[in-house]
């Protein structure tokens, strides 16, 4: 139940949930145990079952006193006085008064739940509000660790799961105790003797139930886990659609998603089995203590009717109708516990993701940068990947308005460099300086607030073209959004679209093409009129035509601005005032372009001469 304490805390604050609920349910269980005790006077009327002493002790009414005896004596004092002037405004009396109880009952009763579901919405809310911001706030190498269906599974499947299974569960774990107690109380005053001999028998029950609940937790987690799986495998699908069908890989596919599916199927079953054990183990033994209890009160009726004290056939039947209405708060919280291992399973899956520590944060006091004034210093940068070096000792400045350029084959930490600017990830030594201070000085937001970013991944949202451009503001007007999409050669598709800059683009931009999504991006970048530019191969989904035209807007918008350019087409970063050659994360080379052509046997001109560039 650790997790659920914690999971709790979600719902805070308790008052305005807690409060009503109990009220509602202890009134509620009141009127519950009220409507049955009614059977009793009930069959004594229909039966006849006065004696002469009964009839004169309520001839009169009793003196006032606030305790249930008074009341019961009043109660009777009302009945043979309707049933002196007629038998059947008794009749009617009685009857009236179950059918309150029982709509009291019910009316508290549904106060009582929806109270509880109020908590229960609220929980679920904050919980998925905690999840989702924690993963936005992770660093990013969390998740080339993390498998994104599983992630999307612990969003929606395991809150799902403490929603629906958990959330229900609590509510009974809650509810019906009172319920239980407010039953057994009625039972004690029909009869102590009695009450006291199903007590006995009862926990021999709860003991088999707990044995079997014991054992779904491995079940319940196998089974989200699985979930998490089959979502990688549906997403990897819908996103590589044709490359599955141009290499004929359809059935090596449908292998893959069937296997885990029988895996979630068995794992489903066996937690069924389980599951499915504690209310068929409920019901039988509940009938078989039902059973015990009419055994041991009829052999007390037929003692004491021949003695002429003690249990009544009728108080009897009263106290068999409460002691069935026991047995469903039981059964419901049995089949609670079982649930609530399924949950538990879900809730430590939702916990892992909560307790995963932030590695990239703002400092204690650090503060707003603001304007960019000098330049941007990366000073002996160390960088690894878990114990992998990517970055060694990597040293250069960025004056305010220079361009620096970054080439080098794959893999030796060019887009590593670009994710250190604005802190996606913290150096492992060394530091990073914006205008001769740390960056971890000042805040992530306060930083990023600076720099615009295109991706050779380009990144776009199932939106309008209108909000993607102005990503991030609001308030943006039209004229801002036209301005930044002609600067990046993107109006004039745009306009030929069916809504123009109200057009949905589609999931990842897919009703786009790749230089018009790369455009789109670059309009994007320009919209936000940065300080700092990181272009990570900004152009290289276009074009030959659309290149020249939106590398030119680019260079416009480089003008007075300090960018850094990741590029492996190096025609265009000719104009860089510095290019860096990356090599083993290290820089063995430096200089512009003219130096580094001239220079002997250069890394730099053999790459110029294979991509033929003079």
């Amino acid at each position: 139940m650790k997790t659920y304490r914690r999971l709790l805390k979600f719902a805070k604050p308790y008052g305005k949930f807690v409060i009503p609920f109990f009220v509602c349910t202890l009134i509620a269980s009141f009127f519950s145990v009220f409507q049955f005790a009614l059977i009793i006077p009930l069959l004594n009327f229909l039966f006849d079952h006065h004696t002469v002493e009964s009839l004169q002790k309520y001839a009169t009414a009793p003196s006032f006193s606030f305790s249930a005896g008074y009341f019961k004596e009043l109660f009777y004092y009302q009945v043979h006085h309707l049933k002196m002037m007629n038998p059947v405004y008794a009749l009617y009396f009685i009857a009236a008064l179950i059918v309150m109880a029982v709509l009291l009952t019910n009316i508290f009763r549904y106060l009582a739940q929806r109270s509880m579901v109020n908590a229960r919405t609220m929980l679920v809310k904050k919980i998925r509000e905690a999840i989702f911001e924690k993963i936005n706030r992770l660093h990013l190498g969390y998740f080339t660790k993390e498998k994104k269906g599983d992630l999307l599974s612990r969003m929606n499947a395991d809150v799902f799961e403490i929603e629906a299974v958990a959330g229900n569960s609590l509510e009974i774990l809650f509810k019906e105790p009172y319920l239980m107690i407010a039953y057994f109380i009625g039972l004690f005053v029909i009869s102590a003797k009695l009450t006291f001999f199903t007590l006995l028998i009862i926990p021999v029950s709860a003991i088999g139930i707990a044995m079997v609940t014991k054992k779904l937790r491995k079940e319940a987690s196998d089974m989200q886990s699985s979930i998490g799986k089959l979502l990688t495998i549906i997403d990897e699908t819908l996103m590589g659609m044709r490359i599955i069908r141009s290499f004929n890989a359809t059935d090596f596919i449908l292998k893959r998603f069937s296997r885990e599916n029988d895996y979630y199927r068995n794992a489903s079953l066996q937690g069924f089995k389980k599951r499915e054990l504690a209310p068929i183990f409920s019901e039988v033994s509940g009938v078989i203590v039902v059973a015990c209890i009419l055994i041991y009160g009829g052999s007390m009726i037929l003692s004491n009717k021949a003695a002429g004290t003690g249990l009544q056939a009728s108080e009897f039947i009263a106290f068999i109708a409460i002691f069935s209405q026991v047995i469903r708060p039981a059964k419901a919280m049995v089949v609670a516990l079982a649930n609530i291992q399924r949950g538990e399973a879900s809730g430590q899956r939702i916990l892992e993701v909560l307790d995963t520590k932030i590695e990239v944060e703002d400092h204690p006091g650090a503060k707003a940068l603001g304007a960019f004034n000098s330049s941007i210093q990366f000073k002996n940068v160390c960088f690894s990947y878990s114990d992998k070096p990517v970055l060694k000792d990597i040293s250069f400045e960025i004056e305010k308005g220079k361009t620096v350029a970054l080439v080098g084959p794959s893999g030796v930490g060019k887009s590593t460099i670009a994710d250190l600017l604005p802190r996606f990830y913290d150096v492992t030594s060394g530091s990073i300086c914006i205008d001769g201070k740390d960056i971890r000085s000042y805040t992530m937001e306060s930083i990023r607030s600076q720099m615009s970013f295109v991706t050779q991944d380009i990144i776009l949202f199932n939106d309008s073209v209108f909000n993607n451009i102005a990503l991030g503001k609001p308030d943006a007007s039209m004229d801002e959004v036209i301005r930044a999409a002609r600067i990046a050669n993107a109006h004039d598709f745009i306009m030929d679209t069916e809504e123009g800059y109200q057009t949905n683009i589609g999931d990842r931009g897919i009703r786009l093409s790749g230089g018009q999504r790369q455009r789109l991006s670059i309009a994007r970048a320009v919209f936000k009129n940065p300080a700092i530019l990181i272009l990570d191969e900004a152009t290289s989904s276009l074009d030959t035509e659309s290149e020249k035209s939106v590398q030119d807007a680019l260079n416009n918008l480089m003008q007075g601005r300090t960018t850094l350019v990741i590029a492996h087409r190096l025609s265009t970063i000719k104009e860089a005032d510095e290019i860096l050659i990356l090599q083993d994360g290290k820089i063995a080379e430096r200089g512009n372009h003219f130096d580094l052509i001239e220079a002997e046997e250069s890394i730099y001109k053999r790459l110029t001469l294979m991509q033929k560039i003079a």
